[in-house]
């Protein structure tokens, strides 16, 4: 077996909960993760809950060169507060996501009381990123970024290595599609952020 076929077995796991059982409650739902550490799991607005495969060596990697230029940029701008992909989010409309990088302005993590910031923060990120895996579906993809928007975030980027492209989302405007850019401008949501892509692509 190629290991092009050994990556595309990799597949996410969609739990369907339906009648007579119950959807999990918010903090049920976070019981139930915590005490799963080892799975990466979201859940839908439908409460279906979607285990995902762990993330390979090169969507590791990427991910961390993801995260520590955004790190970078967050030392010199402080106006909110940076979060990696273990961090999920209920969304007002009830889906659980955790995106691989997301970004929260000050004033709306701090109106966040001390025990709503333990669990999973009832919020949707004003940035959120997500980076393409072999096991992940595009059009998936765009329909979670999609859902980001519908609830509230103000930019939203799908990184897709596998095809060197990237998906810009931003409210009411078209999305912005770029082939194999250098780099990508976070402004204005992000003032100065410039993600330099050269090592995602690779």
């Amino acid at each position: 077996m190629s290991a092009t076929n050994t990556l595309d077995i990799e597949k996410n796991l969609t739990l369907h909960f339906g009648k007579p059982m119950q959807r999990l409650s918010d903090q049920d739902f976070f019981d139930f993760c915590q005490a799963n550490p080892e799975l990466r799991i979201e859940r839908t607005s439908e409460g279906d809950l979607i285990i995902m495969s762990p993330t390979g060596g090169n969507t590791g990697r990427r991910n961390f060169n993801l995260t520590y230029q955004f790190g970078l940029w967050l030392e010199t701008f402080s106006e909110g507060v940076g979060f990696d992909s273990s961090t999920g989010f209920i969304l007002p409309n009830g889906a659980e996501r955790a995106p691989d990088l997301s970004w929260v302005r000050n004033e709306r993590w701090d109106a966040l009381t001390e025990a709503e910031r333990n669990v999973f923060p009832p919020l949707c990120p004003d940035f959120v990123a997500e980076l393409r895996s072999p096991s992940d579906s595009l059009s998936t993809l765009k329909d979670k970024m999609q859902e980001y928007l519908d609830n509230g975030a103000q930019l939203g980027w799908l990184i897709d290595p596998l095809d060197k492209n990237i998906y810009i989302y931003q409210p009411h405007e078209a999305v912005i599609y770029s082939d194999e850019p250098e780099t990508i401008s976070g402004d204005p949501t992000l003032p100065g952020f410039v993600l330099n892509l050269q090592k995602i692509w690779q």
